[in-house]
């Protein structure tokens, strides 16, 4: 049940950036199944994940809305002082 709300949480998200909203399960799916490099930066004690470019420019921009209302949460990855940042586009380390 706490799946099925986050990922309606995430897609609420999205909509306020993509057109057809009917696509967005279709975007979040993507986006589960995409490759994403994390890179844990210990100076500054951050967690970056970095998400691969989608299919078009409209899905990338609706992605790094969706980054930045993440990243809004400062979440503490679990076990660790390190922030998450989820970032789009970067495959190499900060």
């Amino acid at each position: 049940m706490i799946t099925y709300r986050s990922e309606t949480s995430m897609a609420n998200v999205l909509r306020e950036k993509m057109l057809r909203s009917k696509e967005v399960r279709s975007l979040l799916k993507a986006i589960y199944k995409s490759e994403t490099d994390i890179f844990p930066d210990y100076e500054k004690n951050i967690l970056v994940v970095s998400l691969h470019h989608l299919g078009n420019k409209s899905e990338d921009e609706a992605v790094q809305h969706l980054c930045n209302e993440l990243n809004l949460t400062e979440t503490i990855f679990p076990g660790t002082n390190l922030k998450i940042s989820y970032k789009l586009g970067t495959t190499q380390n900060p």
